[in-house]
């Protein structure tokens, strides 16, 4: 009798937490079609030609993101350069080389800590050090920033892919004579090449809606301009002036670049489970 009870009150307990746990996805699956379906109704009004051939404009004027999106990408790209080149050398530092070592655990922890930062706290920091000092905002500011935030995840994530790689991988190129450098480049970042792809594209999907370390860095330019060494333009910038706004105008253009934010966050975020799911199916 008594193992009959157990036995019932744990299938019991199995059925109240499946049940939590059915609850529980479902009110997350719920929350984000609402934010997609928003995001679709509103930003979809906003979505034309003319959005990525025209400059942001003034209130009651024909205008679009243009200046805006190349500002973003230049600023993403140009921060997630750097991080993919200091990660990457540094994930594989702590693989092959660091490994147990005191630094290596010193640094583990700095990455953790940067990690999970505030991204206003960056942004402050690289204020500091080359916004205030050199008496004006710039592109050059905003890219660092970003580049510090994706720098952990580049770092993190090439760190793990590589410590996955099986031990005869490195015993075989070493065997054959390869320095163990030599053996990295062409056998191990070959072999986890995937990995690090996906971290890469997950640092893009952190960066690419970012805008507090963008107010204190790049700030915002109303023209179109390439010059990383003045104020650039970037969406989470215009999106945050134009949607705290009383202009209808700037606020569909608000709308429509959040649709793009958001169709590039999940397109690299799709991209990054499918390759994930192509390596662990090898």
């Amino acid at each position: 009798m008594r193992s009959k009870s157990l036995i019932q009150m744990r299938k019991a307990r199995n059925v109240v937490f499946v049940a939590f746990a059915w609850f529980a996805a479902a009110v997350s699956i719920l929350a984000l079609s609402a934010i997609l379906f928003t995001l679709i109704s509103k930003g979809g009004e906003g979505l034309n030609p003319k959005l990525f051939v025209m400059s942001t404009p003034a209130p009651g004027s024909e205008g679009g993101l243009a200046n805006a999106i190349v500002g973003s990408l230049m600023m993403c790209g140009i921060g997630l350069i750097i991080a993919i080149v200091l990660g990457l050398l540094a994930g594989t530092w702590l693989a092959e080389y660091g490994r147990q070592s005191k630094l290596a655990h010193v640094v583990r922890f700095v990455n953790d800590v940067l990690l999970s930062a505030p991204s206003v706290l960056i942004g402050l920091f690289v204020y500091g050090i080359l916004v205030a000092p050199f008496h004006g905002f710039s592109g050059i500011a905003g890219a660092a920033a970003l580049a510090l935030i994706a720098l952990p995840i580049v770092t993190r994530t090439t760190e793990d892919v590589l410590r996955l790689q099986p031990r005869t991988l490195r015993d075989g190129g070493l065997a054959l004579g390869a320095p163990l450098g030599l053996t990295i480049w062409s056998i191990l970042w070959q072999a986890a090449s995937g990995g690090i792809i996906t971290g890469a594209l997950l640092a893009f999907a952190r960066i690419s809606g970012e805008t507090a370390p963008l107010l204190f860095t790049s700030l915002n330019n109303q023209f179109f301009s390439l010059d990383m060494t003045k104020p650039m333009a970037n969406l989470p910038v215009v999106i945050y002036r134009y949607a705290l706004s009383a202009y209808e105008d700037w606020n569909r253009l608000a709308w429509a670049g959040a649709l793009l934010i958001a169709i590039a966050v999940l397109g690299a975020s799709a991209l990054a489970r499918t390759i994930s799911r192509r390596i662990q199916g090898k």
